[in-house]
């Protein structure tokens, strides 16, 4: 579901930027292009698209306006190598789905040279930053007297969260759609809908079970909102928690742990889990699984980082024996 809501929005704003930026589009509305406009895009304006990527001012999606200069509310948006590969890659999967069903006679998108992916190093949090993070939920440790004080009324449910990101490696958005039949206890299991709509059971540990358990006795005295009610995890509003408030959530208390490593989200610390499960079984199919990879060299890649760990310490182990020293 958030996948695609993302592909909405990066198509949205390829749309927006034809209206407000190309002579060509000016005066059509977003919403209502036909065949007949999307077959006048050609390569020029799609290769513009791509430099207005790298830096624009957000559109205000309300009207045709850009926000004014000089007023607060200007969103500039930066948008790094990754960043702008997905957005390309949606219109190309757009164009590539209208070309393959006959609605425009070319898929000109084939055309555009995708930007070069650099290799970035994974960030993760070590033992002891995974330590201070659940110390940090525990008992506030690090956190600002704001934030102590607002954690008072989310501490099980935090903790809850953070040791099932940390412990089971499952997606935010799977995290987020869990409801209470998607736990068993008893077995130290749940299940989750991976992407694709497989339905997958997966396991926790003692310690993820522990935090889990104080947090369902809190739970079941909850009368969630209406169209709530199963929901796993709930907002202070009684509702399903939210992609932000998730995102907020992780960022607070594992920048308390690990202030120097910045982006730090719930995806990291699904980092964290692939690269802890590699380093202790050595088995990229099993962290594949784990992970719900359909490619085991997605995992591949991600993860050789551990590799280069252990070939560095296997290294520094070796006793080299001077020749010249009797």
């Amino acid at each position: 579901m958030l996948t695609r809501l993302a592909y909405v929005h990066d198509l949205r704003t390829f749309f927006y930027f034809l209206t407000l930026e190309e002579p060509a589009f000016a005066s059509l509305d977003p919403s209502a292009f036909t065949a007949e406009d999307l077959a006048r895009i050609t390569l020029r304006e799609l290769e513009r698209y791509q430099d207005y990527l790298r830096q624009y001012v957000k559109p205000d999606y309300n009207g045709r306006e850009l926000f004014d200069e000089d007023c607060d509310d200007v969103r500039l948006t930066v948008n790094d190598e990754a960043a702008i590969a997905r957005k390309l890659s949606a219109v190309r999967s757009f164009f590539k789905y209208l070309y393959t069903h006959e609605i425009i006679p070319e898929n000109v998108t084939e055309k555009l040279k995708m930007p070069k992916l650099h290799e970035k190093p994974i960030i993760y949090l070590d033992r002891n930053e995974v330590s201070r993070m659940l110390e940090a939920a525990e008992t506030g440790e690090g956190l600002g007297e704001r934030q102590k004080k607002y954690a008072e009324n989310t501490r099980v449910r935090d903790l809850a969260i953070l040791c099932m990101l940390v412990g089971t490696g499952i997606r935010a958005s799977e995290l987020i759609g869990m409801d209470l039949d998607d736990v068993d206890i008893d077995n130290s299991a749940f299940a989750v809908t991976r992407k694709g709509g497989n339905r997958v059971i997966l396991y926790f540990n003692d310690g993820v079970k522990e935090a889990l358990e104080d947090y369902l006795a809190q739970r079941n005295t909850i009368n969630a909102a209406e169209g709530h009610e199963n929901a796993l995890f709930l907002s202070l509003q009684k509702k399903r928690i939210s992609a932000r408030a998730l995102q907020d959530l992780v960022k607070k208390y594992a920048s308390a742990a690990a202030p120097l490593k910045d982006r730090l989200s719930p995806h990291k610390l699904r980092s964290t889990f692939g690269t802890n499960l590699y380093r202790e079984t050595g088995d990229i199919y099993l962290v594949a699984s784990s992970l719900g990879h359909s490619n085991v060299n997605t995992t591949r890649k991600h993860y050789a980082a551990a590799d280069e760990d252990k070939r560095r310490a296997a290294a520094m182990r070796v006793t080299w024996v001077d020749p010249k020293r009797k």
